[in-house]
């Protein structure tokens, strides 16, 4: 289909009911795409188990992670690719490719064999899907961003585009209520068993409403101008990578904008999931309730804190929320600790659990093919730890001594099979984690966190903090991406700093906060990775990017 044949307002309206359907069909339409690709985060511990069966468990969810984490790593070629076919092809065309592989990649995510029925073919047809979907989402963001833009009238673009950026929250949200309705519905048995393939086949039906939406929009009016007037261009790549004057911006859009931005998207609405689900304990479907409320509080704040930037700039509003997020986490994830889990806290400073160890005996536990052996006293009592949620110190004992795991005021010597091999070994180790486990029960450390006891007010309160961390470095992004950038290039060169973000910095969080705190023991040291990333963007943005609000956009 061809750009000027597509030069009419969409279905022919003018004025706010044009604009009401670029940006209702704009956003609905992603939505729905975020949908498909947060079902997999949303379900990332049972995903593991049907999955990644064939590795201990620890690495099974490092590699879980992994996998939600390759369709992000691939989020930037999605990028390249896609973005060169929207500065070239048109706005509207090009989203319409990137929804199409979105729904029926995750269509077949929940058609997909499990572990025990395929082996080792199941995970990699799982990262597969992950790769297609990961493909389509690095060209989708930028070609809807950029399409709600070009229509907004001046001093409402922050406004326009912040109806984009709540599509991947509302994304969010909608997969958190599908997936708790249908927990409801068959039980927590049921749904862990096959259920949870559900979410993913309602994506056909998702992608039917999308594609009809989509195809009543029309090309962006400042493309088709672009085009009129001769000024394309047919190497975008080259020209916003290849030139320095374009590829500063797009490193300073990384470095001093999407980077922070991202990790604090991720710590805010997916690490706090995994956080209670994962080492709080939380009953699954309690967790989701707990982030979905957190969400539909939060959400509003994006288009608050779009309008705001048309107001007062964008910058500033982004670089504040980075600040604020890594001023806080830390407080404010231990506070989640003790509303959501008090017995689990009040256990972590009553009783501390120390591992005492000669560290040459101390592997790092991460196995991708599932062959390597963690047998060592010291490797099995942090793996045991780490399994239950437990955090511990490690002090490290002189060459050659004995491994101990002191709970509270009690020492426990560490693992020792006394020569026994095969069952006989494996038997021996049970015992051993028994013994542990009793022991840290008798010093009040939870296996589950009771959902009695969880001050559900309060928890959602923090949740909603952190959303609304998010809200401010999300809502005006869109706006001041575009912005940055020249019409002929802006679909390409802003898709990527943004994906790159977005994609690496941000997808990759879950998988390395969790490594952080397998490696260390403690619960709250993943935190350091977003802290750290934010900081960083609020003192480059801070420097050296000027506000972008009065840029004109139709060059």
């Amino acid at each position: 289909m061809g750009a000027d044949s597509q030069a009419a307002p969409a279905q022919g309206k003018t004025g706010k009911g044009r604009d009401a359907l670029v940006i209702g069909a704009s956003s609905l339409g992603t939505v729905f795409e975020w949908y498909d690709f947060y079902l997999y985060g949303s379900l990332a511990v049972i995903i593991t188990g049907h999955f990644f069966s064939g590795v201990n468990e620890t690495t099974g969810f490092i590699l879980a992670l992994l996998a939600f984490a390759a369709g992000f790593a691939i989020r930037p070629l999605g990028a390249l690719i896609f973005g060169r076919l929207g500065d070239i092809w048109g706005r509207k065309n090009t989203f319409l490719i990137t929804m199409l592989l979105m729904g029926v990649s995750t269509f077949v995510v929940g058609l997909l064999p499990s572990y025990e029925q395929i082996g080792v073919a199941a995970p990699i047809a799982l990262i597969l899907m992950r790769l297609v979907q990961g493909l389509a989402l690095g060209g989708e963001y930028g070609g809807a961003a950029t399409y709600v833009a070009e229509h907004a009238p001046e001093g409402r673009r922050g406004f326009y585009t912040s109806w984009i950026q709540t599509t991947a929250t509302v994304g969010l949200f909608l997969s958190l209520l599908v997936i708790l309705a249908t927990r409801t519905w068959m039980g927590e048995e049921a749904f862990k068993a096959w259920g949870w393939r559900i979410p993913f086949l309602v994506s056909l039906l998702l992608l039917g409403v999308s594609l009809w939406i989509r195809l009543k929009l029309h090309e962006s009016p400042t493309f088709q101008r672009m085009i009129s007037e001769g000024k394309g261009t047919k190497k975008p790549l080259a020209e916003a990578f290849g030139q320095w004057p374009n590829l500063k911006v797009v490193l300073l859009a990384l470095f001093g904008l999407t980077m922070g931005q991202a990790v604090v998207w991720y710590t805010g609405q997916f690490y706090a999931q995994f956080f209670l689900e994962k080492t709080l304990k939380l009953d699954g479907a309690l967790a989701n309730l707990l982030i979905a409320t957190s969400l539909l509080i939060g959400t509003p704040f994006f288009v608050f804190f779009g309008w705001l930037s048309d107001k007062i700039g964008r910058k500033w509003i982004i670089i504040v929320g980075c600040v604020l997020a890594a001023a806080t986490y830390f407080p404010i994830f231990k506070a989640i600790t003790a509303y959501a889990n008090p017995v689990l806290a009040h256990a972590e400073s009553s009783a501390p659990v120390v591992v005492n160890a000669d560290p040459a005996t101390c592997a790092f536990q991460f196995d991708p093919v599932g062959k390597a052996k963690f047998n060592t006293p010291c490797d099995v009592a942090k793996a045991y730890l780490a399994k239950a949620g437990v955090t511990y110190s490690n002090h490290d004992a002189p060459a050659g001594a004995p491994t101990t795991v002191k709970v509270g005021g009690v020492t426990l010597e560490g693992f020792d099979p006394k020569g026994a091999t095969g069952k006989a070994f494996a038997d021996a180790r049970k015992a051993w984690e028994a013994d542990l486990g009793a022991q840290l029960k008798a010093a009040g450390y939870p296996a589950k966190a009771d959902p009695a006891l969880v001050d559900k007010p309060k928890v959602i309160g923090l949740l909603a903090i952190l959303v609304i961390y998010v809200t401010m470095v999300y809502g005006p992004i869109a706006a001041m991406l575009v912005e940055l950038f020249p019409t002929r290039i802006r679909y390409t060169a802003m898709s990527l700093p943004y994906h790159i973000g977005n994609g690496w910095f941000g997808g990759f969080l879950p998988t390395t906060a969790f490594a952080i705190v397998a490696a260390t023991g403690d619960i709250y040291s993943g935190l350091w990775y977003p802290v750290i990333i934010a900081t960083v963007t609020a003192v480059i943005g801070g420097l050296f990017l000027k506000d972008t609000r009065h840029n004109p956009i139709e060059d």
